[in-house]
């Protein structure tokens, strides 16, 4: 599998156990552990417990993202992310409705509110669905988050909130917030960008 999928889904997790970077990408665990081992070898991933990038590997990546944003149509890139921000809006509103309720932390006890933010998370999916799509039609590997954010969605729905906002899983706002990171790279912007022009996370 490529340098850059692997090496992406490491920076994106900070620090990762293997096995965890398995379960994030959906991949082949022999193919990812081919890969590793090559970035390893190679002085461009320090592994341990966790796995983590080092400079010369930030520095490679950072070179093959770039390589790949050149070959992205960005003015259809910038629509789509322009959408993209829009629903992220909501999706941000909506995590806060579920964190807090009237200025106080959400103790999840009325389950009609917590009900009709869920109604919420749906209508938000499908709203961002065909949004994903027409990323993942300039930038393929974007695609994945698509078949992350509907397994999240899956398991909230039958009942294990926990896969609604919770970190260290890739909960949906885990991997919306990755999403998010992603959209903002191949954009050749920076997450200060963002934060500045009010659209971060």
């Amino acid at each position: 599998m490529s340098e850059l999928t692997v090496l992406q889904g490491v920076r994106l997790k900070g620090r990762v156990g293997e096995q965890d970077l398995v379960t994030t990408l959906g991949e082949d665990p022999a193919e990812v552990a081919a890969t590793v081992a090559e970035l390893t070898a190679a002085g461009l991933l320090v592994e341990g417990k966790v796995l983590r990038l080092n400079p010369a590997g930030r520095d490679r990546l950072n070179a093959l993202l770039a390589q790949e944003r050149s070959g992205i149509d960005q003015g259809a890139l910038a629509h789509s992310y322009g959408d993209f921000r829009t629903v992220n809006n909501e999706f941000k509103a909506l995590v806060a409705a579920w964190q807090l309720r009237d200025g106080q932390p959400n103790l999840h006890d009325d389950a009609d509110y917590d009900a009709a933010i869920l109604d919420r998370l749906d209508a938000v999916h499908q709203r961002v669905s065909p949004v994903l799509a027409s990323v993942a039609s300039l930038v393929p590997r974007i695609g994945a988050y698509a078949e992350k954010l509907g397994a999240a969605l899956a398991k909230v729905k039958a009942g294990d909130t926990s896969w609604f906002a919770r970190p260290i899983i890739d909960s949906y706002h885990t991997v919306w917030f990755e999403l998010h990171e992603e959209l903002i790279g191949a954009s050749g912007l920076t997450r200060e960008d963002e934060a500045k022009a009010g659209h971060a996370d």
